[in-house]
């Protein structure tokens, strides 16, 4: 037996070793020795059932021949396993970056030599060997390097853990992954002086650039300074950071710096220390870490020259317009300067900014009429003269802002544009600004396969894993997107499946159905299909596509297109994210716009200006979603909506396209918190005309709890469960209002006449049930209710308010639901008689004699009719 093992507390380093030695010694054994570093402990509880490592306690040691030993030759580092090591016959197999300590353990091969991490030294091995490695492997591998040589900056790397990169980066490993993992664990040591370089840090503002000073002392050497200095930087985000901390006899400085103007390797010249302007250091014997501290703000004020400001790059005059200028002129405005944005000013004061693409798409709707102030951005950030472009270019990488007004003491001096900024970042004139439509802050790649498999059922993951491959077999990519992403991410059920390709959706459609068997329905215009399963359940497949709109609120045109476009094409963020499924992908988290960070922070927000105006029904759809999920409509988001509202745009959508959101909103549980929410936004008054919210709230506040409480009671559901609420919202009109909302809408004759039923009966009913005794009047109160549609119960139930009523009604629902007659018309025409009013007549009285309990079995039921019918009993 052969196994393979590294040092306890385990690092990325040591994990991604033992995975390498495994593809050189494939008969062997992955082992851990014991404890596990707090990053290798989450990457494993994810990828545990890929790797099959095992613990000491499941190793009989005594059958160990050969032991690969990995990032270690401690002996003391092993724990338990060190106990083989007096097994004479033992073989030991080394891989190992660590440099030659007394005590070591020896073996019959030992590859140790002085590189970043252990994992280059294997990763040469295998790619001598033209091994080949899988994207997962290569992903591990290149962890290991990272995480030991601090993402190749640390000075210990060398330019083989750089080429061993380029190699993993050939096949296929990712950095996203890499990215989410790492994170270097410090020691006890570590951390204490960590603490103590940030207590003592001094700032400093030295001809413009932000500085960092921290002292410590420690008794004993530390390794790692370098690693904690670019901990410091990541954490304080200035421009320049020095450490000088006191070791042993000592005293050793490290410098790093962000900014251009600073060269940290000519400050620290005259301590005789080396490196490049970015990163440097020096040891200086016996000094003293106050005068050293003090000597380096000396040199910096002699050597740093102030850093470019925004006064230095912006544009001025600045061509502003006002609130009220039209879409019209300020596209004019644009276009005659050539300006991507302009300011929006109320006085001296910048009241918000309109881009050039929001005045086109506005003025492209036939909208040039309509106020700037009703599409511009209201959150509008400004800087003062004197910011560093180091830190305007945070502000705009953070913001996801294009332009930025430059103002000092209220009045508007200038504006930077991020064409600006990038001729300082590449010291060169910008011909061709990149043009995108949306910008967001680069996030480390996420893969939530997890979610998937646990949120999905056993059958649905398989199936997804099979379209994946199927996706990967015909060359091209495919997406779970949309709705299951967003509801898989916060755990919220969701069994409607939307796959997107990049390619021919309806070929992959058409193969996929043939390979496992289901219905397929094509729809060859937009380039979609369905998949259709025998228990009903449907998965959507779509070609990415692109939408645009020839007017507001048109129907969309569809064109081919990306996955990046496809999502951009969606109401809100949060609803723009996407899942890869392809196998060397699967899991993958799409998210250009900042949905996974507006579900944590509990935001609906929209992915451009004019969304609500291309598409008005996403005002009812923001309602809906803000209410289900407990969210916020984000404040500028809000603004738009308001607007669109303002603008009445829900007139230019048809009836259509608003009832079917009406008719989702009324079937969620928080229907009527969404219900109040359309009214608060003054939106109930344009799809709800003539009725008055205040007469019908108290009901709809009450309604859903009705609902639960009949089902409860076992009383059977409606078929249609959207008809109480619209009972409900209709239940004061008058009969012409009623019939004008139904019309409107297109409800059927059934459906109309239950709601006009209501609206001329219930009241006479719930007073009826109110006032007449109930012992001995149970037939006549039940007769009364089943005058009603079974879709107004919820009403009724929702009007009571006192528990009293509540039990009666539920005892008269009770007996209506299990008192029912036996016998039906089948029955009397059996008798001979002919169909007419009679079957009514007849089947209503003997449900009367049910209730009363004068009739209690079918043969009972039989000799009624009989009598009822006029005709002689045959007993």
């Amino acid at each position: 037996m052969e196994i393979i093992t590294a040092h306890t507390n385990t690092d990325l380093d040591a994990l991604a070793s033992m995975v390498a030695a495994q593809k050189l010694y494939p008969e062997a054994v992955l082992v851990f020795p014991g404890k596990l570093s707090r990053n290798v402990e989450e990457f494993m509880s994810l990828h545990k059932d890929i790797f099959e490592i095992k613990d000491i306690k499941s190793i009989p040691l005594n059958r160990v021949q050969r032991l690969i030993l990995v990032d270690t030759k401690n002996p003391r580092r092993i724990g338990k396993l060190a106990e083989i090591l007096q097994n004479k016959a033992l073989e030991i197999h080394i891989y190992d970056h660590h440099p030659w300590a007394e005590g070591d353990v020896r073996g019959s091969v030992e590859v140790v030599e002085s590189v970043g991490a252990t994992v280059t030294l294997l990763v040469e091995n295998i790619r001598r060997r033209s091994l080949t490695i899988s994207p997962l492997e290569a992903t591990i591998f290149a962890l290991g390097i990272y995480g030991d040589t601090g993402s190749l900056l640390f000075t210990s790397t060398t330019p083989r853990d750089v080429q061993a990169v380029a190699y993993l980066l050939e096949n296929g490993a990712n950095l996203s992954v890499v990215a989410e993992f790492l994170g270097r664990p410090m020691t006890d040591e570590q951390k204490a002086l960590l603490r103590q370089l940030l207590m003592s840090a001094e700032r400093h503002v030295i001809n413009g650039c932000k500085v960092l000073i921290a002292r410590a002392s420690c008794p004993e050497f530390v390794v790692g300074l370098a690693m904690l200095t670019h901990t410091i930087s990541e954490i304080e985000r200035l421009d320049v950071i020095f450490t000088v901390v006191h070791m042993e006899d000592r005293v050793h400085i490290v410098g790093r710096s962000n900014v251009s103007e600073v060269n940290v390797a000519e400050i620290l010249a005259p301590f005789m220390g080396g490196g490049h302007p970015g990163a440097a250091s020096a040891t200086v014997k016996k000094g003293d870490i106050n005068e050293i501290a003090e000597k380096i703000v000396r040199i910096m004020q002699e050597k740093v020259r102030p850093p470019l400001a925004a006064a230095d790059i912006m544009s001025a005059p600045v061509k502003t317009v006002f609130p009220e200028t039209t879409i019209a002129e300020a596209n004019q405005v644009m276009m005659r300067y050539g300006h991507t944005g302009l300011p929006v000013v109320q006085g001296l004061e910048v009241v918000g900014v309109i881009s050039r693409r929001d005045v086109e798409k506005a003025h492209r709707h036939g909208l040039g009429h309509a106020p700037v102030k009703g599409f511009m951005t209201t959150n509008v950030i400004t800087v003062g003269p004197n910011m560093p472009v180091s830190e305007l270019r945070e502000l705009m990488i953070e913001n996801d802002i294009g332009r930025v007004p430059v103002v000092q003491e209220g009045r508007l001096l200038g504006i930077v544009s991020r064409t600006d900024v990038l001729k300082t970042l590449h010291h060169a004139e910008v011909k061709k600004p990149v043009k995108t439509v949306y910008v967001s802050p680069i996030r480390p790649q996420l893969n939530v396969s997890e979610y998937l498999r646990k949120g999905l059922a056993p059958e649905t993951w398989d199936l997804l894993q099979t379209a994946g491959e199927l996706a990967e077999e015909l060359g091209y990519q495919l997406y779970a997107a949309g709705g299951v992403v967003r509801d898989l991410l916060i755990g919220y059920g969701n069994l409607d499946i939307d796959l997107v390709v990049e390619g021919d959706g309806i070929t992959f459609a058409r193969t996929l159905g043939h390979q496992i068997g289901v219905k397929v329905r094509t729809h060859e215009k937009f380039g979609t299909a369905e998949l259709v399963f025998k228990d009903g359940f449907k998965i959507d497949v779509a070609t990415a596509r692109v939408e645009y709109y020839e007017y507001p609120a048109a129907l969309p045109r569809v064109e081919t297109s990306s996955i990046r476009q496809d999502l951009y094409r969606r109401d809100f963020t949060i609803n723009a994210m996407a899942v890869a499924l392809n196998t060397e992908r699967f899991g993958e988290l799409i998210d250009f716009f900042g949905g996974r960070e507006d579900l944590q922070f509990g935001q609906i927000r929209v992915l451009y200006n004019l969304s609500f105006i291309e598409d008005p029904t996403r005002i009812l759809r923001a309602v809906r979603f803000e209410q289900r999920y407990g969210m916020n409509i984000e404040p500028q988001t809000l603004n738009l909506l308001k607007e669109a509202v303002r603008q009445n745009m829900l007139d230019r959508v048809s009836r259509e396209r608003i009832w079917d959101e009406l008719y989702h909103i009324m079937l969620e549980p928080a229907a009527g918190k969404m219900l109040a929410r359309l009214n608060s936004l003054q939106i109930w008054p344009q799809v709800f005309p003539g009725v008055t919210y205040w007469e019908v709230q108290p009901v709809l506040n009450n309604l859903h709890q009705a609902i639960e409480m009949l089902e409860e009671w076992d009383c059977p559901l409606p078929a249609e469960q959207w008809l109480p609420y619209m009972i409900a919202i209709l239940h004061w009109s008058d009969e012409e209002t009623a019939l004008q909302i139904c019309r409107r809408y297109n409800l059927n004759k059934r459906q109309t006449e239950k709601i006009l039923v209501t609206l001329d009966r219930w009241g006479d009913v719930l007073s009826e049930v109110w006032r007449t005794p109930e012992e001995g009047n149970l037939g006549q109160l039940a007769q009364s209710i089943m005058s009603l549609p079974r879709e107004s119960y919820p009403l009724l139930l929702a009007v009571l308010d006192e528990e009293w009523m509540h039990q009666r009604l539920r005892r008269i629902l009770t007996a209506i639901e299990y008192n029912k007659p036996r016998l039906d018309g089948k029955y009397i025409r059996q008798l001979g008689i002919k169909p007419g009013p009679i079957y009514r007549q007849a089947l209503q009285a003997l449900w009367q004699a049910r209730l009363d309990n004068r009739v209690t079995s079918e043969e009972e039921e039989k000799q009624f009719l009989k009598q009822f019918l006029g005709l002689a009993s045959t007993d």
